[in-house]
């Protein structure tokens, strides 16, 4: 059962930026868990693949990824030797994939709950950052992939240790019954990547509700919620820590962003 903590003042945000875990093995506070921040509490935890395809979405992925890999080649010729590497590709470039978004940073998670596509919104609703623990997941994955870790002597999966592991989704899906999944650090394939310090998990297709699978799987996990009427304060803490779009999407759209939220009028 994942456990939900309400945020109302900003020593709440403080406590949630702070929360590294002690490592008496290395005399260091570090922990893996990271962030997905999300405007509305009240959102569903969801991939875009599901969102576009709904149940037609075991057929539908293979299709959507070879018509993806038959165009893409030109840019990126590597992508044709790797299913998952078509898909972090894509993800990346906003095809429907059965990849979640996450950061290893909790400012990079503030920043999404923070963000609206109309900020007259921004006094509507409550928005949240959900934290799940790596090495918790990764403690339900199947014995190959145990030991592949092992081999590694890492707790997060890498393109090549994923390739190692399983053949494909369709392998994958089977190894995972419904009952686990894999956190993936994708490869710096372009500057957003390494500036809002990106993770996926991979949704086994049999996953069709996160939430219910975080409920029922891990005991790690948070939902922190975030009173709407402390929005405004967070999003203009986190531009003077230097997290704002200019940042999270380097180059002139992300400049353009972030000055169309800066000198934003409100009503």
């Amino acid at each position: 059962m994942y456990k939900t903590v309400v945020i109302d003042d900003m020593f709440g945000i403080s406590a949630l930026l702070t929360e590294q875990r002690y490592r008496p093995d290395l005399d260091r506070y570090r922990s893996i868990r990271i962030y997905r921040g999300m405007p509305d509490a009240n959102f569903k935890i969801i991939t875009s693949l599901q969102r576009t395809c709904k149940e037609k979405r075991y057929v539908l992925e293979p299709t959507i990824l070879s018509n993806f890999t038959k165009y893409a080649a030109l840019e990126d010729p590597s992508i044709e030797t790797s299913v998952w590497r078509q898909m972090i590709l894509g993800q990346h470039h906003g095809l429907p994939t059965r990849l979640l978004d996450w950061s290893f940073s909790p400012l990079v998670g503030l920043h999404f709950a923070t963000t609206e596509h109309n900020w007259g919104q921004m006094d509507e609703h409550d928005c949240v950052v959900w934290r799940i623990d790596v090495d918790e997941l990764h403690s339900m994955l199947p014995e190959k992939y145990q030991k592949v870790m092992e081999k590694m002597k890492t707790t997060v999966f890498s393109l090549k240790m994923l390739q190692e592991s399983c053949a494909g989704p369709e392998e994958y899906d089977a190894d995972m019954n419904g009952k686990a999944m894999l956190v993936v650090e994708p490869p710096s394939i372009e500057q957003r990547i390494i500036n809002q310090y990106s993770f996926f998990t991979i949704i086994p297709l049999d996953i069709v509700n996160v939430i219910d699978f975080l409920s029922k799987y891990t005991e790690k996990s948070v939902k922190y919620v975030i009173k709407k009427e402390l929005r405004w304060q967070v999003r203009d803490l986190l531009d003077q820590l230097n997290i704002s779009e200019r940042i999270i999407y380097p180059g002139l759209d992300g400049l353009s962003r972030w000055l169309a939220r800066h000198y934003y009028v409100k009503d």
